[in-house]
């Protein structure tokens, strides 16, 4: 059984709420880079251009990529022969959170209440994910989430009749609806199967994963292509001027489910899809 003191797991979070919000991960900047190369539109280069520009400059200023400085998510896989000391768990995540973005000059965005509303003035509760996984180690995976991107998420029911092609279709609806308000190039993450729930955290998981991987299921990992591909052919554009660039990414997650649903989630990011991970 290994020891980790809550205090380590603090100063990583704090470190990556920094990380994730002026350094855009290299995936991310080589897709940017590379819709840049084959885009044809003047509109939209010089849009792609402004956003090469952006985060060059974010990062040699040590400076967040965007304003909008998120909801901060907090993924852990903790192996299951860690044993955490020192304090609770949540309270130091919150805590790197809270430091984080206070040292970081980082805009604070987590209401108190949903509805009667007020700041809590730290950007604390973070949205905590943990799993449990063979090991002694920990990864903690932060990724700042921008609301202009998740107001355009959409969850829908299926029933199993509506097949692959309720799937791709309500894929291209969620993706059509938001248009530029997500501040598009996008990243769409795509969940299917498990619970209402779990489909959504499934979406979620899909915007961590590097989007110049794929799906390990062939089936799916064509899928994957297929569907960006369409979801480019609709001509949204960088920003929403049109162009060939809608989103520069496409991630599909999977688990079981029940013989009487298949349920899809669509987790919309912007171009900005900041994650920052270590190992403790």
């Amino acid at each position: 059984m290994r020891e980790i003191n809550a205090s380590q797991i603090t100063e990583v979070v704090e470190t990556l709420c920094i990380k994730a919000n002026e350094h855009l991960p290299g995936d991310v900047k080589n897709a940017i880079e590379c819709c840049r190369s084959r885009e044809d539109w003047d509109i939209a280069k010089g849009v792609l251009d402004q956003i090469v520009e952006n985060y060059e400059i974010a990062d040699e200023q040590n400076v967040p990529i965007c304003q909008d400085t998120g909801m901060a998510c907090v993924f852990l896989e903790i192996g299951q022969d860690v044993h955490i000391t020192g304090g609770d768990l949540s309270e130091a995540i919150n805590e790197g959170v809270r430091r984080g973005y206070d040292k970081g000059y980082l805009r604070k965005s987590v209401v108190k209440d949903p509805v009667r509303r007020g700041n809590t003035g730290d950007n604390t509760p973070a949205m905590i994910y943990t799993e449990i996984v063979p090991g002694d180690k920990i990864n903690v995976t932060v990724g700042p989430k921008g609301f202009g991107s998740e107001n355009m998420s959409m969850i829908r029911m299926f029933k199993p009749s509506a097949g692959l092609q309720g799937i791709k279709d309500f894929i291209l609806e969620v993706v059509e609806t938001a248009g530029p308000n997500p501040c598009p190039p996008m990243v769409v993450g795509v969940g299917i199967g498990g619970t209402f729930d779990k489909a959504a955290l499934l979406a979620k998981k899909a915007l961590m994963r590097p989007i110049d991987t794929a799906n390990p299921d062939p089936y799916y990992a064509d899928l994957e292509v297929e569907m960006l591909d369409k979801v480019n052919e609709l001509g949204i554009g960088p920003q929403g001027f049109g162009g060939k660039t809608t989103a520069i990414g496409l991630n599909i997650e999977t688990m079981p489910t029940h013989i009487a649903g298949m349920p899809c989630a669509v987790n919309i990011n912007c171009h900005v899809t900041r994650h920052a991970s270590e190992v403790i």
